[in-house]
C-alpha cells in the first residue's frame, strides 16, 4: 500500500545487492516498457506470488486476498470461516453456498460479497482490479469503501461481465500506512492480474504509492484522497473524491457569507497531507475573501491540550473552529468540540464525517458544518442510494458512492480497452464520462474529479442510533 514487475537478472541482483547493505527501501524498479500491454487477466486473479523471497515480501503476502483468507477482523461467522477453507481448496461450489448463507446473518459484509462474486466465477476467464483499505486500523472507513467496490462488482456481473468477462476483485490491507503501500503498490505492478487499483485511502498513503503506479503504468483511483498534492502528480493516478480547494472554498464562503464571521482558529495535523492540505487552501481562500486567522493549533503536537487551545483562540478574537482533522486526530477535534462548548462556530473537513463526531460530539456537535464530497439524501433523482440501502440493509457513506464511483470509471476502461495502458488512455481521453452514484465521472488533465462539494450540518435526528444526524445544507 513486494516488489515491480520484470526485470533483469543482473540488475536484480544488484538491488538486492545495495538493499541488504543498508541503500534503500524502494525495491525493483521496473525496466518493461510494455506492461500495460498484458494480456486482460489469469482466470484465478490470483495473489501475489511471493514464496521464497524473502520475510518481508512473506508478510506482504499475508495483506492480500481475493477469498482464501478472512481480511477483515471482527466480520466472521462460521459459514464464512468454511467458505475462505473451500476457496483455498479450490471447492468453488461450497464457497458460494457458504458465502450465500454468512450473507444472510449479515447483509452488510462486503468481504463476504466481494468473495462470493469470485467464487462464481471460479476458474473462467476474468479481469482483474484490486482495492486497497486500512483494515486493521481504520475498520470503518475500510468497510465503507469495500462496500461501494462490492456493490459496482455485483451489478455488473449480475448483468454479465464487461462484454462477457467477469470481474474479479482482489483485496488489500495496506494499515493506510505510506510505507506498506508502496510494498503493496509494487507487489500489484508486478501482478499481471491486475488491471487497476482502487485506493489507497489517505492522502499520505496515495502520494506514497503513487510513484510505484507511475513507474509501471498501473491506474489506481482513489475515491478518498483529497490533497492538492495529489493534482497532476502522477499521469496514473485519478480521483473520484474532489480536491480539498473545492471544500475549503465551499467552507469559506459559509463561514463569511452565511454565518458572517471574519476570524477563524484553525486546527490541522502538520504530520498529515490532508490536513496540511485542507488547513492550506483554507486559509488562502479566507484571506482571499477578507477574512483573518487568528491562530493554528496542531493536534499531533504531543503537549495538544484542548482546553487551552480553544481558550486562547477565544483571547485572540476568534469566531469560528475550523477543523481540519484527520483520522489518526479525529479524537482529539473531538475534545476541541467539547472544550468549545458551543461558543465558537464550528467547521469541518470530511475527516470529521464519522460516526464518532455524533456519537462522541452529541449536543455540543449540534450546528457544526462539514464539506463533504456527497450526502446520501442530497440527490433524491439518483438510484444509487436505494440500490444500495436494498442491497446493504442500511444507508451508505460519501466513501462508499466515490468508491462505487471508482470501481465504475475502472469497468468503463475495461470495456474500451482491458489493458493497463488501455485503461490510462481511456480515463484521461477528453470525452470519458461514466455515470456513477454522484452523477457523472469526468476526470480533468489533473486526475482530479470535477465537481462541487456538498454541505452538511449536525442535527438532532432519528436516522442514527446517536440521536443526532448529518443533514444536507442547500442554496448556499
Amino acid at each position: 500500500m513486494s516488489q515491480k514487475n520484470e526485470i533483469p537478472v543482473l540488475i536484480l541482483s544488484l538491488l538486492i545487492t545495495l538493499g541488504l547493505a543498508g541503500a534503500g527501501v524502494w525495491w525493483l524498479t521496473s525496466s518493461r516498457s510494455n506492461i500495460g500491454n498484458l494480456s486482460p487477466g489469469n482466470p484465478t486473479v490470483s495473489e501475489p506470488n511471493t514464496a521464497n523471497s524473502g520475510r518481508s515480501q512473506d508478510s506482504t503476502q499475508q495483506r492480500f486476498s481475493a477469498g482464501k483468507k478472512q481480511l477483515v477482523p471482527g466480520w466472521s461467522t462460521a459459514a464464512k470461516q468454511s467458505a475462505v477453507k473451500a476457496l483455498a481448496s479450490g471447492d468453488y461450489s461450497t464457497a458460494i453456498a457458504d458465502l450465500e448463507t454468512s450473507l444472510k446473518t449479515n447483509r452488510n459484509d462486503p468481504e463476504a460479497l466481494i468473495y462470493l462474486n469470485n467464487a462464481r466465477i471460479g476458474d473462467r476467464k476474468a479481469y482483474g482490479i484490486a482495492v486497497a483499505v486500512p483494515v486493521s486500523t481504520n475498520i470503518g472507513s475500510a468497510l465503507e469503501v469495500l462496500r461501494g467496490v462490492a456493490q459496482a462488482q455485483n451489478e455488473i456481473n449480475q448483468k454479465g461481465g464487461i462484454n462477457g468477462t467477469f470481474l474479479k476483485v482482489l483485496i488489500a490491507s495496506d494499515d493506510d500506512s505510506p510505507e506498506i503501500a508502496s510494498q503493496i503498490a509494487a507487489a500489484l505492478a508486478q501482478n499481471p492480474d491486475i488491471l487497476g487499483v482502487i485506493g489507497h485511502f489517505g492522502s499520505d498513503t496515495t502520494l506514497a504509492a503513487s510513484k510505484v503506479y507511475q513507474q509501471n503504468q498501473l491506474v489506481a483511483i482513489s475515491p478518498t484522497s483529497t490533497s492538492v498534492q495529489l493534482s497532476g502528480i502522477s499521469n496514473n493516478i485519478f480521483r473520484t473524491v474532489p480536491s480539498d480547494r473545492f471544500s475549503a472554498n465551499a467552507l469559506c464562503r459559509y463561514t463569511i457569507a452565511k454565518l458572517q464571521k471574519r476570524k477563524v482558529a484553525v486546527f490541522f495535523n502538520s504530520a498529515s497531507s490532508y490536513s496540511n492540505s485542507l488547513k492550506n487552501e483554507f486559509t488562502t481562500a479566507f484571506y482571499a475573501d477578507g477574512g483573518q486567522i487568528v491562530a493554528e493549533f496542531d493536534l499531533g503536537n504531543s503537549n495538544f491540550n484542548a482546553a487551552d487551545s480553544v481558550q486562547q483562540a477565544i483571547a485572540k478574537g476568534a469566531e469560528a473552529i475550523m477543523l481540519a482533522s484527520n483520522a489518526t486526530t479525529i479524537d482529539r477535534a473531538l475534545q476541541v468540540v467539547q472544550a468549545n462548548n458551543k461558543r465558537l462556530s464550528l467547521l469541518a473537513g470530511d475527516g470529521a464525517y464519522t460516526a464518532k463526531t455524533l456519537q462522541l460530539g452529541g449536543a455540543q456537535a449540534t450546528d457544526m458544518v462539514l464539506a463533504i464530497p456527497w450526502h446520501i439524501l442530497a440527490d433524491p433523482q439518483s438510484d444509487f442510494p436505494q440500490t444500495s440501502k436494498q442491497l446493504w440493509d442500511a444507508e451508505v457513506s460519501w466513501r462508499t458512492a466515490l468508491a462505487y464511483d471508482a470501481t465504475q470509471a475502472l469497468i468503463a476502461g475495461l470495456e474500451r480497452n482491458p489493458t493497463r495502458n488501455g485503461i490510462q488512455q481511456t480515463l484521461s481521453a477528453a470525452d470519458f464520462s461514466a455515470t456513477g452514484a454522484s452523477g457523472t465521472i469526468q476526470f480533468l488533465p489533473s486526475g482530479d474529479r470535477n465537481r462541487a462539494v456538498q454541505l452538511v450540518i449536525v442535527k438532532p435526528g432519528n436516522r442514527t442510533s446517536y440521536g443526532y444526524e448529518f443533514v444536507p445544507l442547500f442554496g448556499l
